[in-house]
Formats: C-alpha cells, structure tokens, sequence
C-alpha cells in the first residue's frame, strides 16, 4: 500500500512520457524552461532562428541525458508557425502535452517616440505569434486529453509601468487570451495559465549612466523587496509546476513572480 501510495505521489511530481514545445527556447527563460521540463522527463521540442544555437543546446542537453529536438523558425511568420507544428506534429506522432508560448520582444522607449513599425513588431510577435500557435497546436493538445498551455508575460502586463506602453499592451493582451482560452477549451482537457515575470537576468540590458529610461527601471527594481533580478530557473521552475499533473486544477491564472514589487515598494 505505502508503495502503491509513493508511486502516485511520483506520478503526480512527474513529466514522463510528455511532449512539450517551447517557443525561443536557446536563451534565457526559454532556456531554462526547455531543460526545466526536459529534467522531470518530458520529451522537448524548441525553436529558435538560429541553427547554431540551436545545434549547440541540443548537444548540452543530450550530455546531460535529457531529450530534447529543435528547429529553425522565424516565429514572426505566419507560414512558419504553420511548418513548427507540422514538424511537432511529425516528431510528436500528433500528440502535444504542453505549450509553452515564451518567445517574445521588448522595447523601451517613451509612448511618443514608438513609430507604427515598433508597435507592428511588438504586437506581431507577442500577440499574434502565441495567439496563432495555440489555434494551430490545439488539435494535438487536445488529442492527449491533457493539456497545459503556459504563455511568458510580463508585470508590465499588470502594473503600469513608464516606457513601456506598447509591450506592457501586448502583455496585457496575453493576460486576457489566457483567462479566454481557459474558459473555452477546459472542456478539452487544457489547462491555460500564465506566468509574469519582473526583471530577468539575461533579458533586461545593464543600466547605463546616461539613458534616463533604464536609468528609471533599475530604481524601480532597487525598490522591490528582494532587490534584485530573477535567475532564468526561478521562472521556469513555476512553469513545470504548472505542467505537472498535480497542478490539474490550477487554471486561467496570470501569476506574477516578482519579488514582491506588485505587493509594494519598499
């Protein structure tokens, strides 16, 4: 009985026999969520546009035992988007666990200096892209009947925030989609949630003395009870969570992982 018992428990704690596509997943948080999945034992598959890269964290990852394939995509076209899920499709034998929407751009710049074209880049890329991919991956989702979508945020998609109206609008946006798709496809057995990120270690450029703009954003982050940056791993580590089985009644949630700034500025 104790055994019967311990070996629900590791079920529930664990990603064996998954599939999973992580969206620009050769940096950063995509990174350390391909290999944060990848090490409770799902199979990943994650993009990028670049081959180098992608060859060269595909051999890290074999070395450490873990499977993980990956392709080339330019997520900004539609016609791409469409191949990666074929070749997922392909890979999968037409059955996906999890997406992981993290692929994403950011500017910073004041409402009044963006042009048409930034604002056509930002919503193209962090709206349009992870809203086509969930129509076109939601066959192989639910063909498993059970499923997790997880998309990358932002604070700024719930905190205002200066210099960053047109990102912190598509991240908003992503706020929303996600509360949607958890209400219509529940009844498909997939769960939609999303993480929200403040400042990243290899995703916000160091200040410089001179630019008024990052200047502002490192004395908003010295004013966050734990003043400083996330690690790649303590965002990736709440999205597994999310994946695993025994966070199955968790859904249509935008969780900030902050370090307290939402909460107040000390």
């Amino acid at each position: 009985m104790a055994e019967a018992g311990l070996l629900c428990g590791d079920q529930r704690w664990s990603l064996k026999g998954k599939t999973a596509l992580v969206t620009g997943g050769t940096r950063g948080i995509g990174y350390a969520i391909v290999e944060e999945l990848a090490r409770f034992g799902a199979t990943v598959h994650m993009c990028s546009r670049n081959q180098k890269e992608i060859d060269e964290r595909i051999q890290e990852w074999e070395n450490k035992g873990f499977k993980v394939t990956g392709s080339v995509c330019d997520l900004t076209s539609r016609a791409d988007r469409e191949k990666l899920i074929e070749t997922v499709s392909s890979v999968f034998d037409g059955n996906l666990n999890i997406l992981v929407n993290n692929a994403g751009t950011v500017m910073l710049k004041r409402l009044s200096e963006h042009t048409s074209e930034d604002y056509s880049k930002i919503m193209s890329t962090n709206i349009d892209c992870p809203y086509h991919l969930c129509q076109l991956a939601q066959p192989l989702l639910k063909k498993t009947g059970n499923a997790s979508i997880i998309f990358i945020s932002s604070v700024a998609g719930t905190v205002g925030l200066p210099n960053i109206s047109a990102y912190a609008a598509s991240k908003g946006a992503i706020n929303q989609i996600t509360k949607n798709l958890a209400c219509e496809w529940a009844k498909d057995n997939i769960r939609t949630n999303t993480v929200s990120p403040w400042g990243v270690k290899t995703t916000i450029v160091e200040p410089v003395l001179d630019d008024p703009v990052l200047l502002g954003f490192a004395m908003l982050m010295s004013q966050t009870p734990i003043a400083r940056m996330a690690e790649p791993s303590e965002i990736s580590s709440l999205v597994a969570f999310l994946c695993l089985p025994t966070a199955s009644y968790i859904n249509g949630q935008v969780i900030l992982v902050d370090g307290g700034f939402s909460a107040g500025r000390c």
